[in-house]
């Protein structure tokens, strides 16, 4: 009996870390041979897939603890399942050193091999050789899918392990990033969210004239496209070009830009080795000399080695005049291997979490200001799914939200479903998230 005419192949998949990351699980899934039904419940599963995240190293103890949590799991079960574990972990420390101490693992995936991941797993399960390519088995709902544009990075940021990991930077060709967008928005996908480590870079290592924009041109005009939204876009590589492109071609490319700074301080961002003029406000003037009305997202790195008092209270003041929308704040990490974690003058862990909390309730105000100034106003709202514990509540986005970075809108009403889109009235909101009214 071939395995198209058999039951479906059971998996209980598990992605942490970045979106990214999310794209590789999901293309895995939808490459492998015969028909796959995701399962919830790890007991029902014949192949159980966990894709790491070994970016910083809280990340990889929790990825550890993933796999210990599933090696238990499994035990009980008189027939075990396959249990492949892939991603950044695999590819920083090897399987040679994780197989060591996680034996029960009975398959390891490097991110080096990612385009052979389907036949090592159809091999290991004794299935036919995959035939599928390009497919994605979706896990994020009818409203919005990750689409990644590139691999790896060219920047080489002190405090960075990506480099290691994944490699330099190379871009996935537009052809093949347009037949992905195409087959998501097929399947009932209303907002693609592009991914990079660096989205602007998108095209350099192709020889690309216009990079990006190019790629933009032919995603905007797609049927069925409502929300186009830029993710990771680093500072140096947002251009006045750039964003007069963003500001002319209008929806359904959003005026949502999401460029890590890190830091704000000249001698911070130079001890970063960050790539482009030391001089963040300058970014953020240029961006709101050409879109005014943006929403802008931000992250910065606190206690990085030699962060003094005087460095951080500059960062604080940056960060109240500048209002970004959304923050995201890290404690700094001293990764193994990287050029950071042999500075002088690192920072103790308790004041590196003293720093991040301290700039979050900073933002937070910011945050619920901003929120506050829409109560009122009509918004479309894209619906993502029914709330998990109030009947007839449903957790959606407005455009200024991007998905689970975010805040969150709360919506309720007539025609609300997930993967609808519903123009709503703003009736409430918190630190964070929205309430909305169809």
């Amino acid at each position: 009996m071939t395995k198209s005419a058999s039951r479906p192949l059971t998996v209980w998949c598990l992605s942490l870390g970045c979106p990214k990351n999310r794209v590789d699980s999901e293309q895995l899934l939808g490459s492998l041979p015969g028909p796959v039904k995701s399962v919830r419940h790890i007991g029902r599963a014949r192949l159980v897939f966990i894709n790491t995240c070994g970016f910083i190293e809280p990340a990889v103890r929790e990825s550890v603890r993933a796999v210990l949590d599933a090696v238990r799991a499994v035990s009980r079960r008189k027939r075990k399942p396959l249990l492949a574990v892939a991603g950044c972990m695999v590819g920083r420390y090897g399987e040679k050193t994780l197989g060591g101490e996680l034996p029960e693992v009975d398959l390891w995936l490097p991110t080096a091999l990612r385009g052979l991941w389907p036949a090592m797993l159809a091999g290991a399960l004794h299935l036919p050789r995959p035939l599928k390519t390009g497919g994605r088995l979706l896990s994020t709902g009818p409203s919005y899918a990750w689409l990644k544009i590139a691999e790896g990075c060219r920047h080489h940021c002190a405090f960075c392990t990506i480099p290691s990991i994944r490699g330099g930077l190379r871009s996935v060709r537009a052809d093949d990033i347009l037949h992905e967008a195409k087959s998501l928005l097929g399947q009932g996908v209303r907002e693609l969210a592009l991914v990079a480590q660096d989205s602007a870079s998108w095209g350099l290592d192709l020889g690309i004239r216009r990079g990006l924009p190019s790629l933009l041109e032919r995603l905007a005009g797609l049927d069925g496209l409502v929300w186009l939204r830029l993710l990771y876009l680093y500072p140096g590589g947002v251009t006045p070009a750039l964003l007069a492109f963003v500001r002319e071609i209008g929806p359904p490319l959003l005026p949502y830009l999401d460029i890590p700074l890190q830091h704000a301080h000249p001698s911070i961002l130079a001890r970063m080795g960050r790539p482009f003029a030391r001089n963040p406000r300058r970014v953020l003037d240029i961006v709101r000399a050409a879109l005014p009305d943006a929403s802008l997202r931000t992250t910065f790195i606190v206690g990085y080695p030699g962060e003094t008092e005087k460095h951080f209270e500059y960062l604080c003041r940056f960060v109240e005049e500048a209002r970004f929308q959304h923050v995201g704040v890290f404690a700094y990490q001293a990764e193994e291997g990287t050029k950071a974690a042999a500075l002088p003058d690192q920072i103790p862990e308790g004041v590196r979490e003293f720093r991040k909390k301290t700039l979050m309730e900073i933002q937070s105000g910011i945050s619920e200001a901003h929120l506050a100034a829409r109560v009122g106003e009509r918004l479309p709202v894209l619906v993502d799914a029914a709330h998990p514990e109030w009947p007839g509540l449903h957790v959606g986005r407005v455009w200024f939200q991007a998905p689970e970075v975010d805040g969150i809108t709360y919506v309720s009403g007539p025609g609300v479903s997930p993967g609808a889109i519903r123009e709503c009235e703003i009736v409430g909101n918190s630190e964070y998230d929205l309430t909305a009214l169809a």
